[in-house]
């Protein structure tokens, strides 16, 4: 009998969820999300999914568990999930986004090549490969009320907002709750339990 988990119960996880006035059902909903994609059957195809499989689920999954500003989700009619220069995803993001929906929005891939063309975009993954231009890309992006992540080193002490690291292993993340906040976004209470770190702006005469 096969022990891999059935991927299809982690698309039937409420989106309503995220929103939930009790924490008991969102926090067990992002427990059963993550314990799926940490696991090594996550495809039945391939017993041990790539690091960037991994990284595509996440990113579907931070976007059901972060609030935007009213003028961004009224402005585009669907939910797009961008790759800002060389993509490292192939196949694999739009494999794990095609036929889903947040909010009621289809989510969809984009690859760009600038920040300019970021204005549709909810998340916006980074490239390492943009290195020495990485701070002013996340300057402008992060105006733009755009969810920004990456898995280059530092990226969160840079400015950006989530960072995937490998931990034992396998595929974490830290957030830079400053940052986010300052773009006006919102992430849910539980998503932020699952972070490792949270880098948040010291208190007064810290």
């Amino acid at each position: 009998m096969s022990h891999a988990p059935d991927t299809e119960f982690l698309r039937r996880i409420p989106h309503g969820a995220r929103r939930t006035q009790s924490p008991r059902p969102s926090l067990t909903a992002v427990a059963l999300v993550w314990a799926l994609v940490a696991a090594q059957g996550l495809w039945g195809q391939s017993p041990k999914p790539s690091a960037y499989d991994v990284k595509a689920v996440y990113l579907y999954n931070f976007g059901r568990f972060v609030e935007w500003p009213a003028s961004v989700t009224a402005k585009s009619g669907s939910f797009t999930v961008c790759v800002l220069g060389q993509d490292p995803f192939g196949p694999a993001l739009d494999a794990t986004l095609a036929g889903e929906t947040i909010d009621g929005k289809s989510v969809v891939a984009k690859r760009i090549s600038n920040p300019q063309e970021a204005a549709s975009c909810r998340i916006v993954f980074m490239s390492s490969a943009e290195g020495s231009q990485i701070d002013k890309i996340i300057e402008s992006l992060n105006k733009q009320a755009v969810l920004t992540v990456s898995d280059t080193p530092q990226f969160s002490q840079r400015g950006g907002m989530i960072q995937f690291v490998l931990e034992e292993q396998k595929v974490r993340f830290e957030v830079n709750l400053t940052a986010v906040q300052h773009a006006g976004l919102t992430l849910s209470s539980e998503l932020l339990k699952v972070a490792i770190s949270v880098r948040r702006k010291p208190s007064p005469g810290d």
